[in-house]
C-alpha cells in the first residue's frame, strides 16, 4: 500500500486508532518484508480453528434493547468465528452502530485532497530533516534497529520518518507475524448487512479543521520529539515483551473467556497517531478532550436507537465496557439495565 493516501487520510481524516478500536487491526498492511513468516517464538500461541466469541451485553429499557458486542484489538487471523448469537440479532435489529471514533478534516473536494499530499508526506519526514539514528537516545535507536531488522527488514526510507510514523508500522508488522489481525468481525457483519441492504449507522464524531493545509504545516515544523520518542519507546516495550499479553487478550475474546479476559489489563495500547490529536497543533485550534467527546457523541447516538428501535446492535472495546467510568456506567447511571453475559460479573 502507498503511503501517500494513507497518510494523506490518517491526517486529514483521521479515525484515531487510539478511539476507534473495532475489533480489527487497525493497522494498515504494509508490504511484505523477507523477514515475514507464520511463526512466533514465543510461549503464547494464537488460537485457531472455530471459535465461540464472547456473549453480548445487554441494555435495555422496556421492551427496547441494545445489543452490544465487546471487542478487542487485534484479533487471531486464523480463526472462524461460531457467530451465531450474533447473527440472529443482526437479522433482527432495527439499526447497527458503527464502532465510535473521531475524524479530523475539513469538506474538501478529491481534487483539493490531493493538492494537500505534498505537505502530508513532508509531515511523515522529521522536521529538521533527521535520522531516527540521530533523533533517539542511543539505547533506544539499538532496540529499534535490532526489532526493525526482525520485524520490517531493509528499510531505509522508515529511517528518516517521524518517530511515532515508524513506531506505528513496527507494531502493524509484529502483530502480523503474531498470526493476528484477522476481519473476524467486520466480515460477518458485512454479510449481514449486504444480505440485508442495510448500512452501518456512524458513531464517528467529525470535528472540522477549516485550514487543514496550515494544520499539517503547523504540525510538521512542531518540535514534538519528546513526546515521540516516549511513544516509540512503549511501542518497543510491547513488541518486546508484551505481545504474549495482546495475544492472550486476542485469544480470550476467541475462546469468550471473558473472565480471562477481565483479569487482564483493561487499557488499550494507545496509538501514537495519538499524537495527532494531542499535538499543539490541535490546542491551538481549541481541539481537547477528545476521547470524552467521543464518548459522549456515542451515548447520545445509543440512547437515541434505543427510544426509536426494537432492537439495535452495537459495537465497544470490552475496556469501555468494564472499565468503572466507561459507556455502560454512564447507561446504568442514566437508569437503563444493563446485564452482562455469562462469565461477567453483573454491572453495578
Amino acid at each position: 500500500m502507498s503511503t501517500k493516501p494513507l497518510l494523506l487520510v490518517m491526517l486529514l481524516s483521521v479515525v484515531l486508532p487510539a478511539l476507534a478500536q473495532d475489533g480489527e487491526s487497525q493497522v494498515a498492511p504494509a508490504p511484505d518484508a523477507a523477514t515475514d513468516g507464520p511463526v512466533i517464538d514465543m510461549d503464547t500461541i494464537v488460537v485457531s480453528g472455530t471459535q465461540p466469541g464472547p456473549g453480548l451485553w445487554k441494555v435495555s429499557k422496556g421492551d427496547h434493547v441494545l445489543w452490544i458486542l465487546g471487542t478487542v484489538s487485534p484479533l487471531p487471523g486464523g480463526i472462524e468465528w461460531k457467530s451465531d448469537e450474533v447473527r440472529a440479532v443482526l437479522e433482527q435489529a432495527d439499526q447497527i452502530l458503527a464502532s465510535p471514533g473521531v475524524s479530523f478534516g475539513a469538506d474538501i473536494g478529491f481534487f483539493r485532497g490531493l493538492m494537500l499530499a505534498p505537505s502530508a508526506m513532508k509531515a511523515m519526514k522529521n522536521p529538521g530533516g533527521e535520522t531516527l539514528q540521530e533523533l533517539l537516545p542511543a539505547e533506544t535507536y539499538a532496540r529499534w534497529a535490532a526489532l526493525k531488522q526482525r520485524y520490517i527488514g531493509k528499510d531505509r526510507g522508515i529511517e528518516k520518518k517521524r518517530p511515532f510514523i515508524a513506531a506505528e508500522e513496527l507494531y502493524g508488522k509484529a502483530v502480523k507475524r503474531s498470526g493476528l489481525g484477522g476481519r473476524v468481525i467486520s466480515s460477518v457483519i458485512d454479510d449481514v448487512l449486504k444480505r440485508r441492504k442495510m448500512e452501518y449507522t456512524t458513531t464517528v464524531l467529525k470535528i472540522s479543521v477549516e485550514d487543514p493545509r496550515q494544520a499539517i504545516a503547523d504540525f510538521r515544523q512542531e518540535q514534538s520529539t519528546e513526546r515521540e520518542v516516549a511513544c516509540m519507546s512503549e511501542v518497543l516495550d510491547t513488541v518486546e515483551r508484551d505481545l504474549p499479553k495482546v495475544i492472550a487478550r486476542a485469544n480470550a475474546w476467541a475462546s469468550g473467556d471473558l473472565q480471562a479476559l477481565g483479569e487482564l489489563p483493561l487499557t488499550e495500547r494507545k496509538s501514537c497517531w495519538a499524537a495527532w490529536a494531542e499535538s499543539e497543533t490541535m490546542r491551538k485550534r481549541g481541539i481537547g478532550n477528545v476521547a470524552e467527546q467521543v464518548k459522549a457523541h456515542w451515548l447520545g447516538i445509543a440512547e437515541k436507537a434505543l427510544a426509536e428501535n426494537h432492537s439495535t446492535f452495537a459495537m465497544l472495546p470490552i475496556s469501555r465496557l468494564l472499565a468503572a467510568d466507561g459507556y455502560l456506567a454512564d447507561l446504568a447511571a442514566k437508569g437503563y439495565a444493563v446485564e452482562a453475559p455469562y462469565g461477567v460479573p453483573e454491572f453495578d
